[in-house]
């Protein structure tokens, strides 16, 4: 009976991913998490918002990924335990320093890539074959990478007594996204370099990672994904 029940639930999962492509969802909650953290200001307010965004982004992403529901629920309590404590340290001291917001984010954006990296691996092994589905995964795992990164830089920033930019600009969360997605893009306009060699490590380490993964896990789904409509 429970091996009929895990059949069922595991169909009952492909035929959703067929009909709507629901990484495509968790896809339009980070780019508008990323619209909002480059729009708001350096406020209290706004990492209050924010950190509820990668929060829900998290719990979007897990549910696309069909872990399971212990797994989610455990996420959300996480996730509500975060928020809610971000809340009472605000209240109760009247400030959400950076720091703490900025640790609180890592932990919740650092955990969506893995589960978006299982939901990928498993939706291949039912279907049998690249869909797009496959594709939204992939670039959310890539947006998020570069997210993770820019949250590492404002952690690294707020611990060391030396500016991270070598140039004179403030380690907001505009700048360290900006920064942050330079860097995974190798665009390198070298307006902002970091300016410790922490900073300079980690941005080394992102655009590596960043290159390697266009190189190795985007080609090979693009250029799959373009095979199989050929044929």
């Amino acid at each position: 009976m429970a091996d009929g029940t895990h059949e069922t639930r595991e169909r009952g999962g492909g035929s959703w991913r067929q009909g709507g492509h629901h990484f495509g969802i968790v896809l339009l909650f980070i780019l508008g998490s990323l619209v909002f953290q480059l729009a708001a200001p350096e406020e209290d307010w706004a990492r209050l918002t924010a950190i509820a965004l990668q929060g829900l982004t998290l719990l979007v992403a897990l549910r696309a990924s069909l872990v399971r529901p212990l797994i989610l629920r455990l996420a959300t309590v996480v996730v509500a335990v975060a928020i809610v404590s971000s809340i009472g340290a605000y209240i109760g001291f009247g400030v959400l320093g950076a720091t703490a917001s900025r640790s609180i984010t890592v932990l919740l954006v650092a955990l969506a890539p893995i589960a978006i990296a299982r939901g990928v691996i498993l939706d291949f092994r039912q279907q049998g074959e690249i869909t797009l589905h496959t594709m939204f995964g992939v670039l959310c795992i890539y947006l998020l990478v570069g997210s993770v990164f820019a949250f590492l830089f404002g952690v690294v920033d707020s611990l060391s007594s030396t500016s991270f930019f070598a140039q004179p600009a403030a380690a907001n969360t505009h700048n360290l996204l900006y920064f942050s997605f330079v860097t995974i893009t190798t665009t390198g306009y070298g307006d902002l370099t970091a300016a410790t060699d922490v900073g300079r490590s980690l941005a080394i380490a992102e655009a590596l990672t960043g290159q390697i993964y266009l190189v190795t896990v985007v080609a090979a789904i693009v250029g799959g994904l373009s095979r199989q409509r050929a044929a």
